[in-house]
């Protein structure tokens, strides 16, 4: 198993738009949860957390049509990346 907890920071006024932007990416191969959540202390913070298979699981889902497409639209929301912790 291999985890990834991650906290984005969105740009002003983004993080709804962000976070919805996240979530819309579908079921992938060897994900077995895939949680977007908005940060209720911080207006612009969005927390992912994943659990997959493996690592590899996770690398590969990086090469998806529909996560490179998720990342490209995101991207431009995106303030900064504040945490990121590996399980």
């Amino acid at each position: 198993m291999y985890g990834l907890i991650s906290k984005l920071t969105a740009t002003p006024g983004n993080a709804d738009r962000l976070a919805a932007v996240l979530a819309s990416v579908g079921p992938m191969p060897g994900c077995f949860s895939y949680v977007v959540a908005r940060d209720l202390s911080d207006a612009d913070g969005v927390w992912v957390t994943e659990l997959w298979e493996s690592a590899e699981a996770h690398r590969r889902s990086l090469d998806l049509p529909e996560v490179q497409a998720a990342i490209a639209a995101g991207r431009p929301m995106i303030d900064g990346f504040e945490h990121r912790f590996e399980t």
